[in-house]
């Protein structure tokens, strides 16, 4: 059974690619997934360098020029020289190395270009962050980057954020629903738009929904109640929001099928994972009920359609619960296809796993179900004594 560790070029940088290649070569996985492409965060490393270690938006390896010439979005440069050699001391171990890309969460390139980014239904653009999956520009930043990782020489392009995402507000202090908050974060930009008006969907009476029920929670009505399923948001939005919000998985499919066979043309294949099970359980590690691969359609993913499309997925198993990381996995492999790689990604310590025993058994669960491969998040992220659960995982469980 396959397995890998997700390592932040941070790390590498830090304590030096022949130190963390070693000590992961020691607890038995079969390879590293790197984070080629990442997002701004600021995060607590318990044995990194710097204790809080700030992460910038960025590219670590130098852009191919013809992958960009003349076009307008262009990775923003990280720490150029992070991966050099690094394929090449994989190899000598017998690693496998996978290059993790986070591709539509950028706030430098959105600050830079807010056209870009998603348009709420006032016509607000309040997340920089997130670049819309509609808009040409987007799309085709997004074929190249999948090249440009492609040719690193990666056996696999590891796809982060390649879909909508959801709206985080820092700050709240109104009592919004989770309908209202997914009303708030549909993108209604004019590439959207557009897209949905093709599809026979009348977008502006979306738009128009979404503005009167969302405006009415700001100004003191009271929020709606219950998780987020077709059936209530019909009832609550009415049948054009719906509609509106479907119509978001055919920009989803298209794009990843864009970018699947980019990463195919390059000789790598790409792992397409979903952030529903992030969105779910990432604070906790108490997923809301549904099963992520249930409300996977809320983020524009349509797993049914990519599973004739991608030949590998990543499934966010962040719940403390086995028998839960276990239907989560068999939710994907029956919407995806049981021929399809389904990889679960646990996290080996806080909030989702108090020992090894837990970790052991969501492990066998997620094999049970049908994985055939565990990662394990993050390296720089948890302690090693944490980490030393890895070994016994991988000889209990798989």
């Amino acid at each position: 059974m396959d397995s890998s560790v997700y390592v932040f070029v941070e790390d590498l940088r830090g304590e030096g690619v022949e130190r963390v290649l070693d000590r992961i070569s020691a607890y038995g996985v079969a390879g590293v997934t790197v984070g080629a492409v990442h997002h701004a965060s600021r995060d607590i490393t318990p044995h990194g360098l710097s204790r809080l270690t700030i992460r910038r938006d960025g590219a670590h390896f130098p852009p191919p020029p013809d992958l960009f010439s003349g076009r307008r979005l262009k990775p923003t440069a990280g720490h150029q020289d992070a991966l050099d050699g690094l394929r090449e001391a994989c190899t000598k171990r017998g690693l496998r190395l996978h290059g993790w890309t986070v591709f539509l969460r950028n706030a430098t390139i959105g600050a830079a270009h807010p056209d870009v980014t998603v348009r709420d239904c006032f016509g607000d653009r309040g997340s920089p962050s997130d670049l819309c999956p509609a808009h040409p520009d987007v799309r085709d930043y997004a074929v190249s980057l999948a090249r440009a990782v492609a040719r690193l020489g990666v056996d696999s392009v590891v796809a982060e954020s390649l879909h909508f995402r959801p709206l985080k507000a820092e700050r709240s202090f109104v009592p919004l629903g989770p309908m209202d908050t997914y009303l708030f974060g549909l993108c209604f930009c004019d590439y959207c738009m557009r897209r949905a008006t093709d599809l026979g969907v009348d977008a502006e009476v979306a738009r128009e929904e979404c503005a009167r029920i969302v405006g009415g929670v700001l100004d003191g009505d009271p929020p709606a109640q219950g998780e987020v399923t077709r059936a209530a948001l019909t009832a609550y939005a009415g049948p054009d929001v719906v509609a509106y919000a479907r119509a978001r998985s055919e920009t989803v499919t298209t794009l990843v099928s864009e970018v699947a066979s980019a990463v195919a043309g390059e000789g790598s294949k790409l792992v397409f994972v979903d952030s529903t099970g992030a969105v779910k359980g990432y604070r906790d590690g108490l997923p809301t009920p549904g099963l992520a691969a249930h409300d996977a359609w809320q983020l524009g993913v349509d797993l049914v359609a990519l599973g004739d499309l991608v030949p590998a997925f990543g499934v966010l198993a962040y719940a403390r619960d086995a028998a839960r990381v276990a239907d989560d996995v068999g939710a994907y492999l029956r919407s995806v296809g049981k021929d399809r790689e389904v990889r679960a990604v646990l996290r080996p310590g806080h909030p989702d796993s108090d020992s090894t025993d837990r970790l052991v058994a969501k492990a066998r669960g997620a094999k049970a179900a049908g994985a055939m491969a565990v990662d394990f998040y993050a390296y720089g992220l948890v302690p090693h004594p944490v980490l030393e659960r890895i070994p016994a995982t991988l000889a209990e469980a798989l």
